[in-house]
């Protein structure tokens, strides 16, 4: 019997605080027995709190990243998060389906930093669909997904993406006592994630955490509904490691 991990690769930003971006994917998937390849798409120039300014990789630099992996690497699934120009990206999508046509892909679409530095205007539904199309998931947070489709609920624009892939709504955003993650898929509500919101559960990059824990679990064989669950669950034992902005994925023991 094997004892090879799955890979799963990562195509994210560099934050040098490593609670986002490609350090936290690489982390995270880690920690859930899946190793984690990484290709940087943009070095920023950030904390915890605070952003200064992005630097972009050029689509022709990620493409020499990901095509020295791909040839030696047998990658099923990867992550995407912080892309410099979106425009550019269903090319890049397109091109990945070529290079590796198995190759499933959960887009994390990071539009705005958490410190408030937004990296892209709003896209065109146009562009959305064109991108969504090429998906095996997208999880967008609240702002994100009101920013991706124009509705009137976060809710309603959620279900009407999912038309062209399934879309995990994340409730980070919501208040009350509770925070519930919502899975859509062909226009209907599929499932919902609920954990107990943690009084100093904020952390900086827990959305790449999701996406990545996801990706990770998918990796793994799992289906969607349940990596969904458990990167759940990964994520709200990070959310709860500390009382910091930055989480730990391996914990003392």
């Amino acid at each position: 019997m094997s004892n090879l991990r799955p890979y799963a690769l990562s195509m994210a930003g560099f934050d040098p605080s490593g609670g986002a971006g490609l350090l936290a994917d690489c982390k995270t998937m880690e920690a859930l027995g899946v190793y984690g390849l990484g290709v940087c798409t943009a070095l920023t120039v950030q904390n915890d709190v605070e952003f200064e300014r992005i630097i972009g990789v050029a689509t022709a630099d990620v493409r020499d990243q990901v095509q020295v992996l791909l040839r030696r690497f047998p990658v099923e699934w990867a992550k995407l998060g912080l892309v410099d120009n979106l425009p550019e990206l269903p090319g890049l999508l397109a091109w990945l389906r070529e290079l590796r046509p198995t190759l499933s892909l959960v887009w994390d679409p990071v539009l705005k930093a958490s410190a408030g530095y937004d990296f892209h205007t709003t896209p065109t539904p146009q562009l959305v669909s064109q991108l969504c199309r090429q998906l095996a998931l997208l999880t967008p947070n609240q702002p994100e997904m009101l920013r991706l489709w124009p509705a009137a609920t976060p809710e309603l624009a959620a279900a009407a993406v999912s038309m062209f892939c399934p879309v995990l709504l994340k409730g980070g955003h919501t208040t009350g006592p509770e925070a519930t993650d919502l899975l859509f898929s062909d226009g209907q509500e599929v499932a919902r994630f609920t954990t107990p919101r943690l009084s100093h559960g904020e952390k900086h990059g827990s959305g790449c955490v999701l996406s990545a824990a996801i990706t990770a679990e998918l990796a793994k064989g799992q289906p969607l509904l349940e990596a969904c669950r458990r990167g759940k669950d990964y994520t709200t034992q990070v959310l709860a490691s500390n009382d910091t902005l930055l989480g730990y994925h391996f914990q003392d023991h």
